[in-house]
């Protein structure tokens, strides 16, 4: 447990909030063009932070910084190089295509920006607005938000927009419906052993400074003391140093383009036409019904996290202990991918069971012990969608011409991007090894190219009670990403370092 009191104070608040009712949203992607200026735009910027306002305040604004970007404000080197290997080498580095699925048509040099590690495509910066409709909206914040000083400050990449979709995603399913729960009081033990699946997860898994799920503090810069450092605070694991992370985190974002036509027209063809069964095998590609209804019952045993009140049992108050065989919810459906719900032990095993279980002995089922605990693999996510809204029964008709791109600005916060995002996106989303199976890969997001061992990666396998598997084969890839970078997001004494005169 951390010794001072969370400061929402000095927190993007961001990582708190989710607007809800900010509905419309703009993500502007940005290059410095004067060093000068642009820390001087930020010295003034309104950065929004996570305290609790009584009314909430109507209109939020963001910042966060890739190395690259840091660099250009004119960030000392050695400074940069305490932040994590995967966020300065950037999400285009060395191997990083192969293991995040960004391969054929998701490859990098086809993206409309981020693509090249040192291109001019490759945003220093992202500046995110958030606003309700009323008095303007987006449109006036920005304009209030980007004057003379922004233009001194900055050459404008990409303007990426928003749609709001009423909490529905562009394939038509209710969207953010699972977050985790984030342990602000550290109250919870991180170090005794999870026997049972919990939405609670430790501060330190998504703001730097703080304890994670392993009880060790994520490694992050830690400066010696100096006039420049006086308004970082003092790092709790190393209290001579200050530290530059505390209270930031890792905003990881991608803007993927989704085919909402093709899916529903595969999924209408694959099942003769017959829209009843078009719905159930769209929700056995999703793991829940357009509703949000997981497919597998909820559970009367309380889960940690979830929430107490009716939508929030029906919709999160469930695992797949009770499904080891499939065939409610399919182990490839992107759900089971993505949060597995799984807790350190598989089967609650106790006494001798339980350290049989710590060796991999002693297993029930096959699939037990393939997935490791998703504690340690949590995202807070808070994209947005994009383009306009189709129904199921429009997107089966075929295309007008000049068709609007429907698709999802994906973002997610993490403070540690190797062992929470990129963990989740190769070993869950795209390996075809998933849970024991051989031949897909996630229905949703995977990019259905043959890889090493593989040579089939667009099967699905739907599990009937009865033990005879139905496999759908040739699943198109539905989704493409067209962008994406590796952002840090810094406390507000961070941002206030970057933009002080000298760095």
């Amino acid at each position: 447990m951390s010794a001072v009191a969370v400061d929402y104070s000095d927190i993007q608040g961001l990582v708190r909030f989710g607007y809800r009712k900010m509905t419309q949203a703009a993500y502007v992607l940005v290059r410095v063009k004067n060093s000068f200026a642009a820390r001087k735009w930020l010295r003034n910027a309104p950065v929004t932070s996570a305290v609790t306002m009584n009314p909430p305040p109507s209109t939020a604004l963001h910042v966060a910084f890739t190395s690259a970007g840091l660099k250009a404000l004119g960030v000392r080197d050695e400074v940069i190089a305490g932040f994590s290997p995967e966020f300065i080498a950037g999400m285009t580095s060395d191997n990083r295509t192969r293991r995040l699925g960004d391969v054929g048509s998701n490859a990098p040099w086809k993206w409309d920006w981020g693509g090249t590690p040192t291109g001019d495509d490759l945003p220093h910066l992202v500046v995110m607005f958030f606003a309700e409709p009323n008095d303007g909206g987006v449109e006036a914040l920005m304009g209030r938000t980007m004057g003379a000083e922004w233009v001194d400050a900055f050459t404008t990449i990409r303007r990426l927009g928003t749609e709001n979709l009423d909490g529905v995603e562009p394939f038509g399913f209710t969207d953010g419906i699972s977050q985790p729960e984030i342990d602000w009081n550290e109250q919870r033990d991180a170090s005794a052993p999870a026997l049972d699946y919990s939405n609670v997860v430790a501060l330190g898994e998504f703001l730097l400074g703080y304890p994670n799920e392993y009880q060790k503090y994520t490694d992050r810069p830690l400066l010696d003391p100096s006039k420049a450092t006086e308004m970082l605070s003092s790092a709790e694991d190393s209290p001579q140093k200050k530290d530059l992370g505390r209270n930031g985190t890792y905003l990881v974002m991608r803007q993927l383009r989704q085919d909402v036509r093709a899916f529903w027209q595969f999924v209408m063809n694959e099942s003769g036409a017959d829209p009843a069964a078009a719905e159930r095998l769209a929700a056995a590609f999703v793991g829940r019904k357009r509703d949000g209804t997981p497919l597998v019952s909820a559970q009367s045993k309380a889960i940690p996290g979830t929430g107490t009140d009716a939508d929030s049992i029906r919709l999160n108050q469930f695992t797949f202990d009770g499904d080891a065989s499939g065939a409610a919810c399919p182990f490839g459906a992107h759900i089971r991918r993505a949060n597995p719900r799984n807790a350190d032990y598989p089967g609650h095993p106790t006494g001798l069971a339980k350290l049989l279980a710590a060796f991999g002995l002693g297993r029930d089922a096959f699939r037990e012990d393939l997935m490791s605990s998703v504690r340690f693999h949590r995202l807070l996510r808070r994209g947005r969608e994009y383009g306009p809204g189709i129904t199921p029964e429009q997107a089966v008709q075929s295309a007008p011409p000049n068709d609007p791109e429907r698709g999802l600005h994906f973002i997610c916060l993490n403070a540690n991007i190797s062992r929470q995002f990129e963990f989740l996106q190769n070993a869950w989303i795209a390996n075809t090894k998933f849970s024991g199976m051989t031949g897909e890969s996630d229905p949703l997001l995977g990019h259905r190219e043959a890889i090493p061992g593989c040579p089939v990666t667009s099967d699905f396998n739907l599990q009937t009670a009865g033990g005879v598997r139905r496999r759908v084969s040739g699943v198109p890839q539905f989704v493409t990403v067209r962008g994406g970078a590796y952002f840090f997001l810094p406390s507000i004494r961070a941002l206030k370092y970057f933009a002080a005169e000298p760095v």
